[in-house]
């Protein structure tokens, strides 16, 4: 008979941060649009490369549609 363990914790994985699947520099391109989308004006660049980023992940995290291969008999 084999021993169990009672009050045993099963094995949780760390959840880890998902990768970027943005550049640096396409943050930065997109930033810059968000300053050029206000009319240039002094603002928060913090705040406009945070809404880059958000954007970008957003985008990164939509599912992309297979297109649909139409055959067509003889």
């Amino acid at each position: 008979m084999s021993k169990l363990k009672q009050n045993a914790e099963p094995k949780v994985k760390k959840e880890t941060a998902p990768k970027a699947k943005y550049t640096h520099e396409q943050v930065a391109q997109r930033a810059y649009e968000i300053y050029l989308e206000r009319g240039a004006t002094p603002g928060d660049p913090m705040q406009d490369w945070l809404r880059a980023e958000a954007e970008l992940s957003a985008l990164a995290k939509k599912p992309r549609t297979k297109p649909k291969v139409i055959t067509f008999a003889a």
